[in-house]
């Protein structure tokens, strides 16, 4: 008998099972996914061979939600009629009390936000509880998550903010690097070098920031030799109000995560 049902085989749904696996939290025999498309359950087969795999979900089991938000009412039905008493959803902008109106009463569902660094195990997550969940459901859905980075828990109010901060989060910094590369390779780096850099970079800053336990304003002032290169760059951000532009674009993200989930 499974242990934990993932409905969903897409690329999130892969990165929790594996590291469900990987983190000890089950064996590979103890989980289930539901996915109706044979391509995606192949992959799933192959990623973790050991995990029964099929159309339906099963008895017994708790779940996770791993579906775009618009196939989520499609697939409670299912989940209902197996009597699943524990749900985690991460299905983007989808409320608790609408997916506990397509469960039976009681049924304890925690909301999440994690984000697509959980592919590689350093995902960023809040979990929210619905109007059953027990601190109890709460800990089981911090578990799952942990298996592919960190959690926060917050009132549900919070999780558009947090889908505009950490959901989104990688977006910005992906466009970040994008846009160092091209500016390395207006500068004249051959545009391998500026590519090899750029990831090095953000990938040192981000790990000596995390790492330090330092204020960020603290670790910019330990790089910003008074008169130097760096101020003159950062100069230029704060001309160009850098800070208000990350304000306005995770205020924007915030506002249609709001406006998808009404």
């Amino acid at each position: 008998m499974a242990r934990l049902q993932v409905i969903g085989g897409g690329k999130m749904g892969e990165a929790l099972l594996g590291g469900l696996v990987a983190s000890g939290w089950a064996e590979a025999d103890d989980l289930h996914v539901v996915e109706p498309d044979p391509a995606r359950q192949e992959a799933m087969k192959a990623a973790v061979p050991a995990a029964s795999v099929s159309s339906d979900p099963v008895s017994g089991a708790d779940a996770v939600i791993a579906v775009k938000p618009d196939v989520v009412a499609a697939v409670l039905p299912g989940l209902a009629a197996v009597g699943a008493s524990r749900v985690l959803s991460i299905a983007a902008g989808v409320r608790t009390g609408d997916i506990e109106a397509g469960l039976p009463a009681g049924t304890a569902v925690v909301r999440a936000m994690p984000n697509t660094p959980a592919l590689v195990g350093k995902g960023a997550a809040a979990i929210a509880p619905g109007s059953a969940a027990t601190p109890d459901d709460l800990a089981w859905a911090r578990g799952i998550l942990e298996a592919v980075g960190t959690v926060a828990a917050v009132s549900e109010a919070d999780l558009d903010a947090v889908t505009g901060l950490s959901g989104s989060g990688p977006a910005y910094l992906f466009r970040l690097a994008e846009a160092l590369r091209a500016a390395g390779t207006a500068q004249g780096l051959d545009p391998a070098i500026a590519d090899a850099l750029t990831r090095q970079t953000l990938l040192g800053a981000a790990t000596l920031l995390t790492s330090s336990g330092e204020d960020p304003g603290r670790l910019r002032e330990n790089v910003t030799s008074p008169g130097g290169t760096t101020a003159a760059g950062l100069a230029v951000m704060d001309a160009a109000d850098f800070m208000g532009l990350i304000d306005r674009v995770v205020d924007a993200a915030t506002r249609r995560s709001r406006e998808l989930g009404q």
